[in-house]
């Protein structure tokens, strides 16, 4: 009883740790906090927020605002309940309040350094509750203010739990994700043995933001002709792709066995072009796909096939989707329930992977 007891405080610890790094909004992690603290955020909770949110245990990037909005969160709500906040935490929180620095990186506003964990969905402690992958990650804090391209939504969560809990499908294949934003997909996509991951995005800013991402991860992003780039496991190509402008001779090339995409059915009038390359993606002439499942799975197919999570935001949205799918002849089936991923993130109280819908997308014959 006492080691179980001993191993459900750690690993609630370490999910609070977690949450930290992945920028979870600050009510999530004091939600974490009392639940690791058994109801209330006790003076051991306090002594680990101060011993792993602060110095040498944390990531310059990480955002200085942030920490300190947490550690007044956690002062103002023991206070609030007659319990005794330690002076530590007084000490530290006077000290960043008082602060004159201005340290660019540490003060940056705009853009917020986060590290996605994954952790393992079999384990039989904690100590063995692995941490699968961590993607590291520049993310706009702007997300309302139209940089939504270098934000962290949740279909690429989603998508993510998709690919570490279906490796097979994705090992030695090719891959092409569209719209890939801050590029989480691609760093796991290179985790399961990718044999090539081309990540794509229509905004110059945002890919600049994502080629960052990709060396934050130690993942190489040289030119296609670099011999670096061809010996290189880690390998990952950035590349500006513009829906509307695009022609099926600037694909030939690529052949892709997999063609991703998170959150990319956002807008009516981009559509038709998202219909378009799909289809020229999906057509793969004289060669036959090799991904393959049990018979009658819904991963078994002949041909190239395309994965899309979406939140279903806009009813109209993905309608306008789905007769612009049946008219360019393509299949897509709602595999979300039959395909459902593993819960590599349930430190992330902020996600919710039950608005997720997956789609999977094959060219009808």
């Amino acid at each position: 009883m006492a080691d179980a007891a001993a191993q459900e405080d750690a690993e609630q610890l370490l999910h609070l740790k977690l949450a930290f790094l992945a920028g979870e909004p600050p009510a999530c992690i004091l939600a974490l906090a009392r639940k690791a603290g058994g109801g209330s955020i006790t003076s051991h909770v306090q002594n680990f927020l101060l011993e792993n949110f602060t110095g040498t245990n944390v990531d310059r990037r990480q955002n200085s605002t942030y920490t300190t909005t947490i550690f007044k969160r956690v002062i103002s709500e023991v206070e609030l309940s007659s319990g005794v906040v330690i002076d530590e935490l007084y000490e530290e929180f006077a000290q960043r309040m008082l602060s004159k620095a201005k340290d660019s990186l540490l003060n940056r506003t705009d853009y917020m350094y986060k590290e996605i964990s994954f952790l393992s969905s079999t384990y039989d402690n904690v100590s063995s509750r692995l941490i699968s992958v961590v993607a590291r990650l520049s993310c706009s804090s702007n997300m309302l203010e139209g940089d939504t391209g270098c934000s962290l939504w949740p279909s690429s969560l989603f998508l993510s739990e998709f690919i570490l809990s279906y490796p097979k499908i994705f090992s030695t294949k090719c891959c092409f994700e569209l719209g890939s934003g801050v590029g989480l997909v691609g760093i796991c996509l290179n985790y399961v043995g990718a044999s090539k991951v081309i990540l794509t995005d229509g905004d110059t800013s945002t890919l600049a933001n994502m080629k960052e991402n990709m060396e934050l991860n130690n993942l190489c992003i040289e030119q296609e002709d670099s011999e670096v780039l061809k010996e290189s496991k880690n390998k990952v190509e950035c590349k500006y792709l513009s829906w509307e402008e695009v022609s099926e001779s600037d694909l030939r090339g690529y052949q892709p066995d997999i063609i991703l995409g998170a959150d990319i059915m956002y807008d009516p009038v981009s559509v038709p072009h998202l219909v378009r390359v799909l289809s020229m993606l999906l057509r793969r002439d004289g060669r036959q796909g090799e991904t393959k499942g049990k018979s009658g799975d819904e991963f078994e197919t002949e041909g190239p096939v395309a994965y899309i999570a979406t939140v279903i935001r806009n009813a109209e949205t993905f309608n306008c989707f789905a007769k612009s799918a049946a008219d360019a002849r393509l299949s897509a089936i709602n595999i979300t329930s039959s395909a459902a991923p593993s819960d590599f993130l349930p430190h992330m109280l902020s996600y919710d992977r039950s608005s997720v819908q997956l789609l999977k997308i094959t060219l009808l014959s």
